[in-house]
């Protein structure tokens, strides 16, 4: 039951709110209310919006009631700014819209568009948006501007701040504004008067304050996003130029930021980078400050401590082990518009710092490849502290900035704290150019001891950077409730008014975020610390980033894998603590369906993740744990009788497929629709692409000189073609084609209808039978490869990705890799005159095929689409057959991103299902292209 007056919010929303996007149960506001920063509020309500509309109506609703309300974007922030325990408001599907102009000098964003997918927007103009936040790949425009967020290339002169046009927003009392707009600025200037001129008067009287106006201008010489942006009252006369900037790093707590127009900047297409190696930190530091405003785009130092977390990581630069007790690197890139340009700013580069020593001279490289490996080692930073740390504690990163005068001694000075305090694994990095540095340390935060350290620690830092050097308690993270307490020390008495007086104006009944920027509890930095309980050893040292979130399948149905961690972590803590029985079953029945029947397990999250945790690796092992000996002995019959089990499979689509011609599409899908929901799930849901059973193979092997092992999968063995797939070819019958042509004899397993690489039994958390059956398949193969003397092709590259995992000494290729090694030299590619959609499987993906594929695409058709932002198919083998709305959720862009498409490919039959269901063209395997494509050379 919600305490008043959250109940009749809650009835007033369900008015005009969809039932399905208002959040009161404990598993979700737990999970979708949880950010990456070390508070913890859980709201009483979770909104997710999808229009400016509703978010009128729902400030219009807390305000008829006085309650707070929380904006949240991608919830990457780490300061506690995005977290509730009131009203929580989630930027849905909805906000997603954009437009490019002006020749791409400017980009028309809404705040639900990821950062990155912005840049690949604007890529084919040459150009991106300033900010480059770390977490870009993940965070959010909306998140991008209400913090401020900067990173290591665009520093003060190209965040947020600096490349705003324009903006549409929405103020506490529900009236919206667009800056960019002539008719709205009128009408607001009559419906407002109070705040423009509120605002006016402010910076007059700043201005005549030459101390205070001052002092305003010399904190923003540096990366500062402590408090508010006080710099737009004395860099703007503007009234709406000052109203829109204020808003930028605002987190919040002044409006709800609806649209942004940025000034795009150029994106360089020649770069170069070097991993400078100083002798001490001084001396990177000079360096550093040597370079400030000349050749150089971006400079991030890095201190021994951090070279020490990541020098034994696969792939980094040799030499980091010998590095000295004191050693300093200095990351340094150079960007250019042509060659010729590149090398004279390296030679720049040189040239300046000619006369600070270094411990080996300077090598540049433009070599992708090469310096990715030397950004790697910055990248690398962060996780190398998460993924050490004991379980149950966070690691904390901090950000703070120095006059770059006193970088070197403000580093310095840092390190001797971590020392007086205890904090021995603490590494210091950072932008250099901007005299930013991060430190990254790990914190207990379980017992009193532990929390009382923590606050000496943070007493002694916000004195050293804000009295000692007057430096920016908050660089570019953004204030929040860590350092909220603090802005007055930083900024002063007169200025620290200002702010409150820009929050009384903007929001007089402190409805937006309150706690954040300012709050007047001195320990509110060390209250609502989230809890970390020790809950299994494959997700303890997720950090929460939600960096995982933007490639889930599930991310808009159900739970991204941060949420499914963090609420895994909840049972964990309700069993320690001994919670009712009865709470715990409800919340433990919540995540049966929300956190493991709606995952597609597919490990794509491991790719994200800064500490490589896989969740769908942790989901398998739930469903494991909740098999009893029934279940295990269904199981064991089945891989034992694996013949008898596909030949059933084929006979039960025999008859889907009488049915289906005698019904037609409509009748046998609602027929379907019933039985699967009247089954409760147990009975698979049909669809109209389902496919029938698998004709006979025609072709035959023929002899030849070189030969190849093929092992069709035993989804492509009793799978077909769909009924509406005009190409009813079997997949065996192109296979053999393909090879014939390239000259190939094929060579097949013994006993081939028994075979099973175990992927059906590990994705339902069945181990020990999936070993079983992968066991017997490597014996197979060994036995047809001639102990691996021939390359073995699989049609179907899960199937192929698990065996690669787990059988060792044999040439395993699933059909892009066997495409690539063994068909370019043998077979010529005439691209087909048509169309394509194009695939790339969650498991091709995981083996870095994803650009290789798309490369042997083009050369096979005239026109080849890959659908944007769908990185699994949600099908997840057979749960799509069980869990369509999984599938339906990850596909449901699909359709309209394939205007003129006639066909699809991918590797994976059971994906192919899904695609073709909701892309509404036939998919194929990607066999099929390579066979029509393709000739024999000569």
């Amino acid at each position: 039951m919600l305490p008043a007056p959250y109940d009749a919010i809650l009835k007033e929303l369900h008015r005009f709110m969809p039932a399905d996007r208002v959040y009161t149960d404990p598993l979700r506001t737990l999970a979708y209310g949880t950010d990456a920063s070390f508070y913890r509020l859980i709201p009483k309500i979770v909104v997710d919006t999808d229009s400016e509309d509703e978010v009128v109506r729902i400030l219009h609703v807390v305000n008829t009631h006085g309650v707070a309300v929380t904006f949240r974007a991608a919830g990457t922030s780490l300061s506690g700014q995005a977290i509730s325990d009131s009203v929580l408001v989630r930027l849905g599907d909805g906000w997603r819209h954009y437009r490019i102009f002006d020749d791409a000098a400017k980009i028309e964003l809404e705040p639900g568009i990821i950062g990155s997918q912005a840049n690949r927007y604007l890529a084919p103009h040459g150009k991106k948006i300033g900010p480059d936040p770390a977490s870009i790949d993940t965070c959010k425009i909306g998140g991008i501007v209400a913090n401020n967020a900067s990173g290591m290339c665009c520093g003060v002169a190209e965040n947020s701040y600096k490349t705003l046009h324009s903006m549409r927003l929405v103020l506490v009392d529900g009236t919206p504004l667009d800056t960019g707009d002539p008719d709205s600025r009128e009408k607001f200037a009559k419906s407002h008067a109070h705040i423009l001129d509120g605002l006016a008067d402010m910076r007059a009287r700043v201005l005549a304050d030459k101390a205070l106006a001052e002092r305003i201008r010399h904190k923003f010489k540096i990366k500062n996003t402590t408090g508010y942006s006080l710099n737009a009252i004395v860099d703007f006369e503007d009234p709406f130029e000052i109203l829109q900037h204020l808003l930028v790093g605002s987190e919040g707590t002044l409006a709800f930021i609806s649209k942004v127009v940025y000034n795009t900047v150029v994106e360089h297409p020649h770069k170069a980078s070097a991993l400078m190696r100083f002798p001490d930190v001084r001396s990177a530091c000079r360096a550093a400050t040597a370079l400030r405003g000349g050749a150089v785009s971006a400079a991030e130092i890095m201190d021994r401590a951090s070279l020490r977390s990541v020098q034994d990581k696969p792939g980094m630069p040799e030499g980091l082990d010998k590095l000295g007790p004191d050693a300093c690197a200095l990351l340094v890139e150079v960007r250019a518009e042509t060659a010729k340009e590149l090398d004279r700013k390296i030679a720049k580069v040189k040239e300046t710092i000619k006369d600070i020593e270094p411990l080996e001279p300077h090598r540049f490289t433009p070599d992708p490849a090469e310096f990715g490996k030397l950004w790697n080692v910055r990248k690398g930073l962060f996780p190398a502290v998460g993924a050490v740390r004991e379980a149950g504690t966070t690691v904390i990163i901090e950000d703070v900035a120095f006059p770059i005068e006193s970088l070197a001694d403000g580093a310095l000075d840092l390190q001797e704290l971590f020392r007086k305090h205890g904090y021995d694994k603490a590494i210091i990095f950072g932008h250099a150019l901007e005299g930013n540095l991060h430190f990254v340390f790990t914190q207990d935060f379980n017992g009193q001891a532990e929390i009382d350290r923590y606050e000496g620690f943070m007493e002694d830092v916000t004195d050293l950077v804000a009295n000692k050097y007057e430096g920016s308690l908050k660089a570019e993270h953004g204030t929040g409730r860590n350092m909220a307490h603090f802005v007055e020390l930083e900024w002063g008495r007169d200025a620290f008014a200002l702010m409150r007086e820009i929050k009384e104006l903007f929001d007089p009944r402190g409805l937006l975020n309150p706690g954040v920027i300012i709050n007047d509890d001195p320990r509110a930095h060390l209250k609502n610390l989230k809890p970390l309980p020790v809950a299994d050893d494959l997700i303890d040292r997720c950090i929460e980033c939600g960096f995982c979130e933007p490639v889930c399948p599930s991310r808009t149905l159900t739970l991204t894998p941060r949420q499914r961690i963090v609420a895994y972590r909840e049972i964990a803590r309700q069993k320690d603590a001994g919670e009712a029985a009865q709470t715990q079953k409800a919340f433990h029945d919540s995540y049966d369906y929300d956190g493991e029947a709606t995952c597609a397990a597919d490990g794509l999250c491991g790719t994200r993740c800064p500490v490589a945790i896989d969740t769908g690796k942790f989901i398998k092992q739930y469903r494991a744990w909740g098999h009893g000996r029934w279940e295990n002995a269904v199981a064991s019959f089945a891989a034992g009788a694996t013949g008898m089990t596909v030949h059933a499979v084929s006979g039960a689509l025999r008859v889907a497929g009488t049915a289906h011609d005698v019904l037609g599409d409509r009748a046998m899908d609602g027929m379907a629709s019933g039985l699967h929901k009247f089954s409760g799930k147990r009975i698979p849901r049909w669809n109209t692409s389902m496919p029938r059973a698998a004709t006979p193979a025609r072709l035959e092997p023929k002899p030849a000189a070189d030969r190849v092992v093929y092992f069709p999968s035993c989804v492509a063995r009793h799978m077909g073609a769909e009924k509406h797939d005009p190409d009813k070819t079997a997949i065996r019958d192109r296979t053999l084609s393909l090879l014939a042509k390239a000259g190939y004899e094929v060579v097949y397993p013994a006993n081939m209808t028994k075979l099973c690489c175990g992927q059906p039994w590990e994705s339902k958390g069945f181990m020990k039978q999936a070993d079983e059956k992968l066991q017997e398949l490597e014996c197979a193969l060994r036995a047809a490869s001639n102990g691996g003397e021939y390359p073995i092709l699989c049609d179907t590259s899960p199937c192929l990705y698990r065996m690669q995992e787990h059988i060792k000494g044999l040439n395993l290729l699933e059909p892009v890799q066997f495409a690539v090694q063994y068909l370019g030299d043998r077979l010529e590619f005439t691209p087909v005159n048509r169309k394509v959609a194009l695939h790339i499987t969650c498991s091709s993906r995981k083996m870095g095929l994803a650009p290789i594929m798309e490369n042997l695409a083009r050369q096979c058709a005239r026109e080849v689409v890959v659908p944007d932002e769908i990185f699994c198919c949600g099908f997840a083998g057979d749960r799509g057959f069980n869990y369509p709305e999984l599938n339906e959720a990850s596909l449901k862009d699909l359709r309209k991103q394939l205007d003129g498409c006639t066909m699809g490919y991918s590797t994976s039959r059971t994906c192919e299902i899904g695609l073709s269901l909701h892309g509404k063209v036939p998919y194929k395997n990607f066999l099929f292209l390579l066979d029509e494509a393709s000739w024999p050379k000569g």
